[in-house]
């Protein structure tokens, strides 16, 4: 089922990340924390495509194994590192004869080793001109990126939306942000983008955080920022595994219930192949119901 009819369908969509595992015990543990997470129900969840788009072969293994074994609605991440137009619409005739029905378009990260990205000769500079491909070829549904603290290589969120513009035009019909742990980050973003005539849902992104040295990580990875309070209590814990998994689910159970509550469609987990901290959040959430005040106040 398209993800766009789903999200027409389903208030709060919740829906679940992960990605593909480098051998056959990562699959075997993969699947484990897949087979947990059904019993929330899902939405969908996404599978990523690595740098370069060096996990091809086990996404699109993966979307296939999850939609036909399991009867959850999956996506498949798609980049345009590292290929060129001809080899781009290979891989996307292969995700359509797979019957992948959803594609998250992205331009993706600079292959592992390089810092920044450069276009593969005979291929595509920007995830706009991926999503336009792809919509001009394939009747996917089509799903892209944004980023609530503004893209990095973006001058300013004036620019950055002007740009996301630009993928909806090109086909794009329902947005997931990269992560943030500050809220008011995401309404602004949200009233900026709908002023600017953005009308297609917009799921916040969220990561539960498990481990402090490995969030410090992906926030400078991504450019992403950890609030100074939160930050404090994180650093407290570093050396009690324990308490920075009971920190991290407490704070994500807030996050996502004040998120709710406020109108948000739904989340994203990114889930890292783990399923406690998730369930434990969902269940949390469930049991509070917050989007119930947001129904009420429509």
């Amino acid at each position: 089922m398209r993800i766009d009819e789903i999200l027409e369908e389903r208030r709060p969509c919740f829906s679940f990340e992960f990605f593909p595992p480098k051998n056959e015990q990562g699959m075997e543990n993969l699947f484990r924390a897949i087979a947990d997470l059904q019993q929330d129900d899902p939405a969908f969840v996404s599978v990523t495509y690595g740098a370069g788009g060096s996990t091809r072969e086990r996404t699109i293994e993966v979307v296939k194994r999850i939609r036909q074994d399991l009867g959850v609605e999956a996506m498949a991440h798609f980049t345009c590192v590292g290929a060129t137009r001809d080899q781009l619409r290979s891989v996307l005739d292969e995700i359509d004869r797979a019957g992948i029905e959803n594609v998250l378009a992205l331009r993706g990260d600079p292959p592992q080793g390089e810092t920044e990205w450069t276009p593969t000769p005979g291929g595509l500079r920007y995830s706009t001109e991926l999503a336009a491909m792809i919509s001009e070829h394939y009747g996917f549904c089509i799903g892209a990126a944004c980023f609530p603290e503004v893209h990095p290589e973006a001058r300013d969120m004036a620019h950055d939306i002007g740009f996301l513009k630009q993928k909806i035009a090109a086909g794009v019909t329902f947005l997931i942000t990269q992560l943030f742990f500050d809220n008011d980050f995401y309404f602004e973003f949200v009233e900026a983008a709908r002023a600017s005539g953005v009308t297609v849902p917009i799921i916040p992104g969220i990561m539960p955080i498990t481990n402090f040295k490995q969030i410090k990580r992906f926030t400078e990875m991504c450019g992403a920022s950890i609030p100074d309070a939160l930050e404090a209590e994180l650093a407290a814990r570093s050396e009690e595994p324990e308490a920075v998994v009971e920190l991290g689910v407490a704070y994500a159970t807030l996050q996502c219930a004040d998120l709710l509550a406020r109108g948000a469609p739904g989340i994203h987990f990114y889930t890292l192949n783990k399923s406690p901290a998730t369930r434990a959040i969902l269940a949390a959430l469930r049991a509070a119901r917050p989007w119930d005040r947001a129904l009420a106040a429509a």
